[in-house]
């Protein structure tokens, strides 16, 4: 493989983003957020919340509820009540420990 330039390998990582947030957002809306935090330790919030660290990386303000419009192409409470399914006490369990895991004692989703 010839090298990338770092122009083209962010356009390239950008690309696969974008991908991977409309094969969430489209492709498997059925899959629920506590399921992949309780899997992979991420779920839409978290890539919503790293939206926004990217942009206040750059001095642009956003709020949570910007990014998550942003990422969820819609105000968030409007897609959860669209998407979302109620969770078992067994999963929110597992969500709590996945989320101090991955996230943090002291972040919010």
């Amino acid at each position: 493989m010839d090298k990338i330039n770092e122009q083209t390998m962010e356009e390239i990582e950008a690309a696969a983003f974008r991908t991977l947030r409309d094969h969430l957002m489209n492709k498997r809306p059925d899959v629920q957020n506590i399921d992949l935090m309780n899997l992979a330790g991420f779920c839409r919030n978290c890539l919503s919340r790293w939206v926004q660290e990217a942009a206040a990386e750059r001095g642009i303000e956003m709020s949570k509820d910007e990014a998550r419009e942003l990422y969820y192409g819609m105000p968030y409470d409007d897609w959860k009540a669209q998407s979302q399914t109620p969770a078992s006490p067994e999963k929110q369990a597992a969500f709590e420990k996945a989320f101090a895991d991955n996230v943090g004692t002291d972040a919010k989703e």
